[in-house]
Protein backbone atom coordinates (compact mmCIF):
# COMPACT_ATOMS: atom_id res chain seq x y z
CA UNK A 1 0.00 0.00 0.00
CA UNK A 2 2.84 2.37 0.70
CA UNK A 3 6.66 2.64 -0.60
CA UNK A 4 8.71 4.72 0.71
CA UNK A 5 12.63 4.38 -0.14
CA UNK A 6 15.64 6.73 0.90
CA UNK A 7 12.72 9.92 1.42
CA UNK A 8 14.80 13.07 2.02
CA UNK A 9 13.33 16.52 3.25
CA UNK A 10 15.07 19.30 3.80
CA UNK A 11 13.62 23.38 4.18
CA UNK A 12 16.93 25.94 3.78
CA UNK A 13 19.70 24.15 5.80
CA UNK A 14 17.73 22.31 7.70
CA UNK A 15 16.78 18.27 6.80
CA UNK A 16 13.68 17.17 8.24
CA UNK A 17 14.10 14.08 6.60
CA UNK A 18 17.31 11.82 5.86
CA UNK A 19 17.24 9.06 4.37
CA UNK A 20 13.58 7.24 5.08
CA UNK A 21 12.75 3.99 3.93
CA UNK A 22 9.97 1.58 5.16
CA UNK A 23 6.62 -0.02 3.23
CA UNK A 24 3.12 -0.48 4.36
CA UNK A 25 0.86 -3.52 3.97
CA UNK A 26 -2.51 -3.44 2.95
CA UNK A 27 -4.51 -4.17 6.09
CA UNK A 28 -1.97 -2.72 8.89
CA UNK A 29 -2.31 -0.76 11.42
CA UNK A 30 1.17 1.32 11.54
CA UNK A 31 2.21 3.62 14.33
CA UNK A 32 4.47 5.96 13.06
CA UNK A 33 6.24 7.20 16.25
CA UNK A 34 8.91 9.81 17.59
CA UNK A 35 9.20 12.85 19.77
CA UNK A 36 7.87 16.20 18.97
CA UNK A 37 10.11 17.69 15.40
CA UNK A 38 11.13 13.41 14.66
CA UNK A 39 9.57 14.37 11.14
CA UNK A 40 6.40 12.43 11.12
CA UNK A 41 4.22 14.97 10.27
CA UNK A 42 6.23 15.77 7.11
CA UNK A 43 6.02 12.71 5.87
CA UNK A 44 2.66 12.42 6.53
CA UNK A 45 2.43 15.43 3.90
CA UNK A 46 4.26 14.37 1.75
CA UNK A 47 2.29 11.24 1.57
CA UNK A 48 -0.64 13.27 0.84
CA UNK A 49 1.40 15.31 -1.67
CA UNK A 50 0.88 18.25 0.55
CA UNK A 51 4.71 18.75 0.55
CA UNK A 52 7.04 17.64 -2.45
CA UNK A 53 10.40 15.68 -1.37
CA UNK A 54 13.36 17.02 -1.59
CA UNK A 55 15.09 12.93 -2.70
CA UNK A 56 13.76 9.59 -2.88
CA UNK A 57 10.23 7.99 -3.72
CA UNK A 58 6.89 7.68 -2.96
CA UNK A 59 4.12 5.59 -3.66
CA UNK A 60 0.71 4.46 -2.49
CA UNK A 61 -1.42 1.96 -4.20
CA UNK A 62 1.24 1.39 -6.63
CA UNK A 63 1.47 5.33 -7.83
CA UNK A 64 4.21 7.50 -7.44
CA UNK A 65 2.37 10.29 -5.38
CA UNK A 66 4.37 13.12 -7.05
CA UNK A 67 3.33 11.85 -10.43
CA UNK A 68 -0.26 10.90 -9.59
CA UNK A 69 -1.04 13.28 -7.00
CA UNK A 70 -4.48 13.77 -7.32
CA UNK A 71 -5.11 10.48 -7.97
CA UNK A 72 -3.44 8.93 -5.18
CA UNK A 73 -5.70 11.73 -2.87
CA UNK A 74 -8.88 10.09 -4.17
CA UNK A 75 -7.28 6.99 -2.72
CA UNK A 76 -6.47 8.42 0.88
CA UNK A 77 -8.65 9.73 4.03
CA UNK A 78 -6.44 12.43 6.02
CA UNK A 79 -6.89 13.51 9.67
CA UNK A 80 -5.00 16.18 10.22
CA UNK A 81 -3.63 17.08 13.90
CA UNK A 82 -5.76 19.66 13.77
CA UNK A 83 -9.02 19.31 11.89
CA UNK A 84 -10.49 21.36 8.84
CA UNK A 85 -13.77 21.40 10.25
CA UNK A 86 -16.03 25.08 10.27
CA UNK A 87 -17.49 25.54 13.23
CA UNK A 88 -20.75 27.52 11.96
CA UNK A 89 -22.18 24.37 9.94
CA UNK A 90 -24.13 21.37 11.37
CA UNK A 91 -22.29 18.12 11.23
CA UNK A 92 -24.78 17.22 8.68
CA UNK A 93 -24.30 20.18 6.55
CA UNK A 94 -20.35 20.06 6.93
CA UNK A 95 -20.32 16.12 5.58
CA UNK A 96 -22.75 17.05 2.90
CA UNK A 97 -20.49 19.77 2.08
CA UNK A 98 -16.95 17.32 2.23
CA UNK A 99 -18.98 14.93 0.03
CA UNK A 100 -19.77 17.36 -2.79
CA UNK A 101 -15.70 18.35 -2.42
CA UNK A 102 -14.96 14.15 -2.95
CA UNK A 103 -17.11 14.54 -5.68
CA UNK A 104 -18.62 11.49 -4.13
CA UNK A 105 -22.51 10.95 -6.86
CA UNK A 106 -25.60 12.06 -5.90
CA UNK A 107 -27.13 8.79 -6.03
CA UNK A 108 -24.64 7.38 -3.17
CA UNK A 109 -24.03 10.12 -1.16
CA UNK A 110 -27.22 9.33 1.19
CA UNK A 111 -25.42 5.93 1.78
CA UNK A 112 -21.99 6.54 1.87
CA UNK A 113 -23.02 9.69 4.34
CA UNK A 114 -24.99 6.98 6.63
CA UNK A 115 -22.06 4.33 6.43
CA UNK A 116 -19.61 7.07 7.57
CA UNK A 117 -22.04 8.77 10.38
CA UNK A 118 -22.58 5.33 11.95
CA UNK A 119 -19.12 4.52 11.56
CA UNK A 120 -18.27 7.17 14.38
CA UNK A 121 -21.37 7.56 16.11
CA UNK A 122 -22.22 10.70 15.17
CA UNK A 123 -26.26 10.11 14.63
CA UNK A 124 -27.26 11.75 18.06
CA UNK A 125 -25.17 14.78 16.55
CA UNK A 126 -26.20 16.09 13.04
CA UNK A 127 -28.11 19.10 13.60
CA UNK A 128 -26.13 20.22 16.56
CA UNK A 129 -23.25 23.40 14.97
CA UNK A 130 -19.72 21.78 14.82
CA UNK A 131 -18.49 24.63 17.35
CA UNK A 132 -21.16 23.27 19.85
CA UNK A 133 -19.54 19.75 20.16
CA UNK A 134 -17.08 18.35 22.47
CA UNK A 135 -13.40 18.17 21.44
CA UNK A 136 -13.34 14.16 21.22
CA UNK A 137 -16.73 14.65 19.13
CA UNK A 138 -15.23 17.02 16.61
CA UNK A 139 -12.55 14.75 16.61
CA UNK A 140 -15.36 11.84 15.25
CA UNK A 141 -16.51 14.48 12.54
CA UNK A 142 -12.95 14.84 11.66
CA UNK A 143 -12.87 10.73 11.15
CA UNK A 144 -15.89 10.90 9.59
CA UNK A 145 -14.70 13.29 7.00
CA UNK A 146 -11.51 11.47 6.22
CA UNK A 147 -13.54 8.04 5.66
CA UNK A 148 -16.70 9.21 3.93
CA UNK A 149 -15.18 8.28 0.68
CA UNK A 150 -14.07 5.26 1.53
CA UNK A 151 -10.12 5.39 1.16
CA UNK A 152 -7.71 2.60 0.77
CA UNK A 153 -5.45 4.27 2.79
CA UNK A 154 -6.25 6.07 6.39
CA UNK A 155 -4.03 8.94 7.63
CA UNK A 156 -4.15 10.40 11.14
CA UNK A 157 -2.03 12.84 12.36
CA UNK A 158 -1.99 12.71 16.39
CA UNK A 159 -6.03 11.66 16.36
CA UNK A 160 -6.33 11.81 20.34
CA UNK A 161 -4.60 14.88 21.33
CA UNK A 162 -5.78 16.88 23.58
CA UNK A 163 -8.66 14.64 24.51
CA UNK A 164 -9.45 13.33 28.13
CA UNK A 165 -9.01 9.66 29.12
CA UNK A 166 -11.98 8.62 28.11
CA UNK A 167 -12.58 10.29 24.20
CA UNK A 168 -8.84 8.43 23.83
CA UNK A 169 -10.41 5.66 24.42
CA UNK A 170 -13.31 6.02 22.35
CA UNK A 171 -11.39 7.22 19.47
CA UNK A 172 -8.59 3.91 19.75
CA UNK A 173 -11.73 1.77 19.05
CA UNK A 174 -13.37 3.61 16.22
CA UNK A 175 -9.17 3.41 15.07
CA UNK A 176 -9.64 -0.22 15.14
CA UNK A 177 -12.69 -0.29 13.51
CA UNK A 178 -12.01 1.57 10.88
CA UNK A 179 -9.08 -0.45 10.08
CA UNK A 180 -11.58 -3.11 9.08
CA UNK A 181 -11.69 -1.23 5.32
CA UNK A 182 -8.71 0.67 5.27
CA UNK A 183 -4.73 0.42 6.00
CA UNK A 184 -4.38 3.09 8.97
CA UNK A 185 -0.72 4.73 9.62
CA UNK A 186 -1.18 6.42 12.82
CA UNK A 187 0.65 9.48 13.95
CA UNK A 188 1.90 10.05 17.50
CA UNK A 189 4.45 10.75 19.77
CA UNK A 190 2.40 8.83 22.71
CA UNK A 191 3.67 5.55 23.47
CA UNK A 192 0.59 3.63 25.01
CA UNK A 193 -1.00 5.25 21.95
CA UNK A 194 0.75 3.13 19.45
CA UNK A 195 0.55 -0.21 21.95
CA UNK A 196 -3.29 0.12 22.27
CA UNK A 197 -4.06 0.42 18.77
CA UNK A 198 -0.80 -0.80 16.32
CA UNK A 199 0.13 -4.10 15.02
CA UNK A 200 4.08 -2.40 14.27
CA UNK A 201 6.08 0.92 15.07
CA UNK A 202 8.11 2.50 12.69
CA UNK A 203 9.94 4.82 14.98
CA UNK A 204 11.79 8.32 13.50
CA UNK A 205 14.19 10.41 14.86
CA UNK A 206 15.64 13.28 13.85
CA UNK A 207 14.78 12.48 10.01
CA UNK A 208 15.83 8.68 10.44
CA UNK A 209 13.74 5.34 11.22
CA UNK A 210 15.48 3.98 14.04
CA UNK A 211 13.20 1.24 14.43
CA UNK A 212 10.70 -0.86 12.11
CA UNK A 213 8.81 -3.42 13.59
CA UNK A 214 5.44 -5.49 14.98
CA UNK A 215 5.25 -4.70 18.55
CA UNK A 216 6.11 -8.23 19.68
CA UNK A 217 9.23 -8.60 17.81
CA UNK A 218 10.47 -5.04 19.47
CA UNK A 219 8.83 -6.55 22.85
CA UNK A 220 11.07 -9.74 22.71
CA UNK A 221 14.01 -10.14 24.92
CA UNK A 222 16.27 -13.52 25.33
CA UNK A 223 16.30 -12.65 29.13
CA UNK A 224 14.43 -14.41 32.01
CA UNK A 225 13.71 -12.75 35.27
CA UNK A 226 12.93 -15.51 38.20
CA UNK A 227 12.83 -14.76 42.13
CA UNK A 228 13.78 -17.25 43.98
CA UNK A 229 13.32 -17.73 48.78
CA UNK A 230 16.64 -16.32 49.95
CA UNK A 231 18.31 -19.20 51.51
CA UNK A 232 22.03 -18.46 51.72
CA UNK A 233 22.37 -20.02 48.51
CA UNK A 234 22.53 -16.97 46.18
CA UNK A 235 26.30 -17.93 44.84
CA UNK A 236 25.66 -21.57 44.06
CA UNK A 237 22.42 -20.06 41.98
CA UNK A 238 24.71 -18.01 40.41
CA UNK A 239 27.29 -20.37 39.36
CA UNK A 240 24.72 -23.10 38.18
CA UNK A 241 22.87 -20.66 35.92
CA UNK A 242 25.72 -19.01 34.68
CA UNK A 243 27.17 -22.60 33.29
CA UNK A 244 23.87 -23.35 31.16
CA UNK A 245 24.05 -23.16 27.67
CA UNK A 246 22.93 -20.36 25.76
CA UNK A 247 23.39 -17.76 29.20
CA UNK A 248 25.66 -14.44 28.91
CA UNK A 249 25.44 -13.78 32.36
CA UNK A 250 23.73 -13.78 35.18
CA UNK A 251 22.82 -11.01 37.76
CA UNK A 252 21.11 -10.18 41.22
CA UNK A 253 18.58 -7.56 40.74
CA UNK A 254 17.97 -6.98 44.41
CA UNK A 255 16.89 -8.52 47.78
CA UNK A 256 13.83 -7.90 49.46
CA UNK A 257 10.89 -9.92 51.69
CA UNK A 258 13.42 -13.01 51.87
CA UNK A 259 13.74 -13.38 48.14
CA UNK A 260 16.37 -12.51 45.74
CA UNK A 261 15.10 -11.13 41.97
CA UNK A 262 17.82 -12.87 39.15
CA UNK A 263 17.90 -11.48 35.41
CA UNK A 264 19.47 -14.28 33.11
CA UNK A 265 20.94 -12.39 29.76
CA UNK A 266 20.27 -15.62 27.36
CA UNK A 267 23.43 -15.45 24.38
CA UNK A 268 20.34 -16.68 21.47
CA UNK A 269 16.28 -16.39 21.09
CA UNK A 270 15.73 -19.44 22.87
CA UNK A 271 13.58 -19.65 25.93
CA UNK A 272 15.78 -19.85 28.94
CA UNK A 273 12.18 -19.94 31.06
CA UNK A 274 11.97 -24.23 30.51
CA UNK A 275 15.49 -24.85 31.83
CA UNK A 276 15.80 -22.73 34.46
CA UNK A 277 12.36 -24.14 36.26
CA UNK A 278 14.28 -27.67 35.52
CA UNK A 279 17.30 -26.52 37.54
CA UNK A 280 15.34 -25.26 40.15
CA UNK A 281 13.68 -28.22 40.80
CA UNK A 282 16.80 -30.48 41.09
CA UNK A 283 18.78 -28.20 42.95
CA UNK A 284 15.33 -27.46 45.83
CA UNK A 285 15.30 -24.01 45.20
CA UNK A 286 12.21 -22.45 46.07
CA UNK A 287 10.89 -20.81 42.73
CA UNK A 288 8.38 -17.78 43.66
CA UNK A 289 8.53 -16.32 40.16
CA UNK A 290 9.69 -17.03 36.99
CA UNK A 291 9.25 -15.41 33.49
CA UNK A 292 10.45 -14.28 30.15
CA UNK A 293 11.43 -10.84 29.92
CA UNK A 294 8.77 -8.49 27.82
CA UNK A 295 10.16 -4.79 27.54
CA UNK A 296 7.68 -2.09 26.90
CA UNK A 297 7.56 0.12 23.87
CA UNK A 298 9.17 2.95 26.57
CA UNK A 299 11.75 0.55 26.98
CA UNK A 300 12.45 0.44 23.40
CA UNK A 301 12.48 4.15 22.84
CA UNK A 302 14.02 5.22 25.53
CA UNK A 303 17.15 2.81 24.41
CA UNK A 304 17.26 4.53 21.38
CA UNK A 305 17.13 8.12 22.62
CA UNK A 306 19.94 6.95 24.25
CA UNK A 307 21.77 5.67 22.09
CA UNK A 308 20.75 9.02 19.89
CA UNK A 309 22.54 10.84 23.01
CA UNK A 310 19.33 12.21 23.80
CA UNK A 311 16.40 13.33 21.94
CA UNK A 312 15.57 17.31 21.57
Amino acid sequence: MIHVEELCKSYDDVEALRGVSFNVQPGEIIGLLGPNGAGKTTIMKILTGYLHQTSGSVTVDGLEVMDHTEEVQAKIGYLPENAPLYPELTVQSYLQMIADLRSIPKARQRARLSAAIHAVGLEERLVRPIATLSKGYRQRVGLAQAILHRPKLLILDEPTNGLDPTQIVEVRHLIKKLAANSTVLLSTHILSEVEATCDRAIIIMRGQVKADARLSTLAATTDALFTLADTGREQEALASLAAMDDVQHVEILGQEAGRINYRVHGATDRDLCPEIYQLARRNDWTLCELRKEVRTLEAVFNELAAAEGGVQ
